[in-house]
């Protein structure tokens, strides 16, 4: 067979700078290409794979790697000894010695056949999963970088050979947006691809739990290593009791107290219960003594209360504050917006409950109106002894995101997150 055309774009970084003598290529075009020592007689081989350095913005090749097979050893040919890349053959210098050093793989490195070609890629903008076919590479000046990976079934000709079944336009993406994730705390390469890291951090904790309920091993711990402690915690949350035990079986204990000072006494519960035993008494111990007193008190309990369960992040507010302050000291606090569902309305210094304000009911109101004139009573609220069962019935019932929690005088202890109450539940009856 012929060999295949080089493929010349203008779409890259070169020709946006204005370098003209470059060319690209597509990984699979030279795969298997003859590698000759100076004239076209002198073959030390077929191309097996090619090696990049990661780095930013786009990894650079340092290196032809040759497997001979049959037990021979391999060889690698640093990219400083290449002299050209031509349609039937790439030339390099002769190596000293009569042959190249066998390759050794080294921190850093990037195998473009072994760790890119058939990886996953997570699209998350349309919440697919895409797989690498090809990647498309750029020559210039004596040094070639990937710059984009192509997705599409022509990809997938190209690697089998059979180039004339395009389907198409070629569908490519930047490596700018497709980056390889690295196992937390390690400075190894790595065997899978993520989506860029910032789409990652705009998805909910659902979704996030989805993805690494899809993923296993090295992938699933990369992942979840690119997450920050508030959406690693958001999706621990979500994520199903076999997928919990897996991240916190491969968590180091710095990282694993940072994410756990993200979470609610209730999640933590819900986390703990479906550990080991010797998995939940390390992480019990990386929390507050009171907070791991909390909790194991309600891991202890067959009927958790809702007193050890109250939260103490919500908005309560004196009956004569005026709808318009309130408005503007919400729109300066920085709160988590999952948290202002409701303003409770209270009185005296023992926070006895009078009211609730729905937000939306807070937003159409007149500012001049006070919290007292909006407000909607009595209250469904929670009693401080009821139990997980009593309070699922009551979110069951009233449809609520959250509960107030109260004690025999109507003080307000806390509130209860509807998702805190009926996830603890369902993942209790599945462990």
């Amino acid at each position: 067979m012929s060999p295949m055309p080089i493929v010349r774009t203008s779409k890259t970084p070169e020709a946006a700078a204005g370098i003209r003598d470059f060319q690209t290529f597509y990984f699979s075009q030279l795969l298997r290409r003859r590698v000759c020592a100076g004239k076209i007689r002198d073959r030390v081989g077929r191309l097996t794979d090619l090696v990049f350095r990661v780095a930013d913005p786009y990894p650079e090749a340092i290196g032809i790697y040759i497997d001979h097979g049959w037990g021979k050893p391999s060889e690698f040919v640093p990219w400083s000894k290449v002299v050209k890349v031509d349609d039937d053959a790439i030339f390099v210098q002769p190596p000293e010695g009569g042959r190249y050093p066998p390759f050794v793989d080294q921190p850093g490195w990037l195998l473009v056949n072994e760790h890119l070609m058939g990886q996953t890629i997570l699209d998350m903008d349309g919440r697919r999963t895409e797989v690498v076919n090809d990647v498309h590479l750029l020559e210039a000046q004596g040094r070639m970088i990937i710059v984009h990976v192509d997705v599409s079934f022509n990809g997938f000709w190209r690697r089998w050979r059979v180039p004339w079944l395009q389907l198409g336009k070629d569908r490519l993406i930047s490596w700018r947006y497709v980056q390889p994730l690295s196992v937390e705390d390690t400075a190894t390469d790595t065997v899978s691809l993520s989506v860029t890291r910032k789409k990652m951090h705009e998805l909910p904790g659902e979704d996030l739990a989805d993805v690494l309920e899809e993923l296993s091993g090295h992938a699933q711990q990369a992942f979840f290593s690119a997450l920050d402690s508030g959406k690693a915690a958001e999706a621990l949350s979500e994520a199903e009791p076999r997928a919990k035990r897996q991240l916190i079986a491969a968590l180091r204990r710095e990282r694993a107290r940072n994410i756990l000072s993200e979470m609610s006494v209730p999640q933590l519960a819900d986390l703990l219960l479906v550990l080991p035993h010797d998995d939940k008494e390390e992480m019990l111990a990386l929390l507050p003594e009171d907070q791991a007193a909390r909790i194991r008190q309600i891991l202890s309990q067959r009927e958790s209360t809702a007193r050890t369960l109250v939260s103490a992040d919500y908005l309560a507010l004196p009956r004569e504050a005026k709808v318009g302050e309130t408005l503007a000291s919400i729109r300066a606090s920085g709160r988590d917006y999952h948290n202002l569902s409701y303003i409770y309305v209270v009185g005296g210094p023992e926070k006895i409950l009078l009211g609730v304000v729905d937000l939306r009911e807070l937003v159409l109101a007149h500012d001049d109106k006070t919290l007292g004139d909006v407000m909607a009573s009595p209250v469904v609220a929670a009693e401080e002894d009821d139990t997980r069962d009593d309070l699922a019935e009551l979110f069951l019932k009233y449809h609520y995101r959250m509960i107030p929690v109260v004690d025999d005088k109507d003080r307000l202890l806390g509130i209860i997150h509807h998702n805190d109450i009926v996830k603890g539940l369902s993942l209790r009856a599945r462990t």
